[in-house]
């Protein structure tokens, strides 16, 4: 009977044994590679996947015609999401280009007149020869008339008639030059109602533009491919210019910022390989590299920084972000957000 007791004592002093020898072994070697992997790596757990998240804002007012995306929907740069009522828009686009034809119009009617004026021009330079011709002979005519004159070969009554058609001609070859100068000065006149003319054109093709541009407006697209958040718009709604609509997050565009304590930045530098592993998907570690250090604490880009120097001073370490880009491809299954804990390379 006693040497069972015996027995049974002994074997459980042995499994005791046996069992604390492996609690030892396995704190040896957890020590071993926690020692083994703090000397290899810098780590932290105050990390998290950051991406961009941008609002998709209207620049047009009016009412919501179609809404074409779902929460959390994958979309592509261009996708349309919204259709607002356009009729409004539509009308003063046909409004400007109605105005747009009309200038143009007046410009043709110009450039016709001014095609007329200058064919006067011509007109009267030609009765300018024809007068200053005929003054010419109406000239040869006095000068015959008087040397007749002093031979008594005609009498002062003709002399007289022949002055009166000299004075006509000369006045007639006064007045084409007269006209000649009035049709250049309303060319000139025309040509600059015309600058004018083509400076309104140039003015309501603008507005033209703008009314299409306005137009284009009431069709909002994605500006880059990601997901879409939350849906809190319906049809029938009344937005304003710059309403925030819905937020779309970056897919493509992916990084971690770790906060690391001051005391871990030493030697950190630009370019380092770091582990990622993201706390939703333990099986799995993704690479990266360092692509910022922050040029100070997190704590001097708060709203209220810090002042030590307006009450007792307690010294707390404080943290340097640091950006971390991921060298993996596939990074699909991360969310902004996640936790994640990164080790970088020493």
């Amino acid at each position: 009977m006693n040497t069972l007791k015996t027995s049974k004592r002994s074997k459980s002093g042995w499994l005791f044994l046996i069992f604390a020898i492996l609690i030892i072994t396995c704190a040896t070697v957890y020590l071993v590679r926690y020692l083994m992997r703090k000397n290899q790596y810098t780590q932290t757990n105050d990390a998290q996947v950051e991406t961009f998240i941008n609002p998709v804002s209207a620049r047009a007012g009016g009412f919501i015609k179609k809404v074409l995306f779902e929460e959390h929907q994958l979309v592509n740069s261009g996708d349309t999401l919204v259709i607002l009522e356009d009729q409004e828009y539509r009308q003063r686009l046909n409004e400007a280009n109605a105005f747009l034809e009309d200038s143009r119009a007046q410009q043709y009617v110009l450039e016709a007149g001014i095609n007329a004026a200058q064919t006067s021009t011509l007109v009267n330079k030609d009765q300018i020869q024809a007068a200053h011709a005929r003054l010419v002979q109406q000239q040869s005519d006095i000068r015959r008339y008087r040397n007749l004159i002093k031979e008594e070969a005609v009498t002062g009554a003709d002399l007289e008639s022949v002055q009166s058609r000299y004075d006509v001609a000369l006045s007639d070859y006064h007045a084409a030059q007269s006209g000649l100068k009035t049709g250049n000065a309303k060319v000139v006149e025309l040509r600059s109602r015309k600058a004018l003319l083509d400076a309104d054109v140039k003015k309501k093709l603008a507005q033209l533009e703008l009314a299409k541009i306005n137009m284009n407006y009431t069709v909002i697209r994605a500006p880059y491919s990601g997901r879409m958040g939350r849906k809190t718009i319906q049809e029938g709604q009344q937005i304003q210019p710059g309403q925030p609509l819905v937020s779309i997050v970056n897919e493509r565009e992916k990084w971690v910022t770790a906060n690391f304590k001051e005391t871990q930045i030493q030697g950190m530098k630009v370019g380092q390989s770091v582990d990622i592993a993201v706390d939703a998907l333990s099986d799995k570690i993704y690479k990266g590299k360092i692509s910022a250090i922050s040029a100070s604490t997190g704590a001097k880009f708060s709203l209220l920084p810090p002042d030590n120097s307006t009450g007792n001073f307690v010294k707390i370490i404080q943290r340097i972000p640091v950006k971390i880009s991921f060298t993996d491809l596939d990074i699909s299954e991360i969310r902004s957000g996640m936790n994640v804990t990164v080790s970088v390379h020493k």
